[in-house]
């Protein structure tokens, strides 16, 4: 798989990477329904979490309805400048390794949160994106990348992902269901980065929906 630049030193096999994280998020798709526990519901979006196996957290689950197509839904997702547009916890992204077969390296930084309780934080993410059923499957990953920028603290992203199908009897409206799973990492009281997580996702919803009727 070609890449270019040569400034990743330890990126993993980049087809083994995509692969693995593909079918982690294919299993966390599969978790049955009674796992899940409600924990925030508004007109645009339904949350639940469970315990995370990948760290002392929680992998959340958010669910809801947007009014378009699955691949324009999926394309305000995915890194590029049109994400920095709408989602208002984003501050500034950049690509900075570019891969065939929709693959990337990321890095961007997150505005503080709860009244800066949460300062700023900084990620460095693989990111792939790949054809599911009739939709797409938009997933990340953190990487172990350089020096943190200063000011910031730098989270990691277990693995996460966004599905987007078109929703049954409305092929125009997308069914988008997203699993986050966030060690935001830094002294923090675990009851604030419990209700940041599930705002964080509420209003991701909100602004994706407003960006989209644009």
């Amino acid at each position: 798989m070609a890449r270019s630049g040569g400034k990743m030193e330890h990126l993993p096999d980049v087809s083994s990477l995509a692969n693995k994280l593909h079918n982690t998020l294919i299993q966390y798709h599969n978790i049955e329904e009674d796992k899940w526990r409600l924990v925030k519901k508004t007109k645009d979006v339904t949350i639940w979490r469970k315990p995370s196996e990948e760290f002392n957290g929680w992998l959340y689950k958010a669910q809801g309805v947007v009014e378009n197509v699955a691949n324009r839904v999926i394309d305000h997702i995915c890194p590029g400048p049109c994400r920095l547009d709408w989602d208002s916890l984003m501050t500034t992204m950049d690509i900075i390794e570019q891969f065939e077969e929709n693959c990337c390296v990321m890095r961007y930084t997150t505005a503080g949160q709860l009244w800066n309780i949460i300062a700023p934080r900084e990620f460095v993410d693989f990111s792939y994106t790949t054809q599911y059923q009739e939709g797409l499957l938009s997933c990340g990953v953190s990487l172990i990348y350089g020096e943190t920028r200063p000011n910031f603290i730098r989270g990691h992203n277990h693995p996460c992902g966004w599905f987007c199908v078109p929703l049954p009897g409305n092929p125009k409206h997308s069914l988008l269901t997203g699993y986050i799973q966030t060690d935001l990492r830094g002294l923090l009281p675990q009851s604030a980065v419990d209700t940041a997580m599930a705002s964080t996702l509420a209003n991701f919803y909100s602004d994706l929906r407003k960006a989209l009727k644009a």
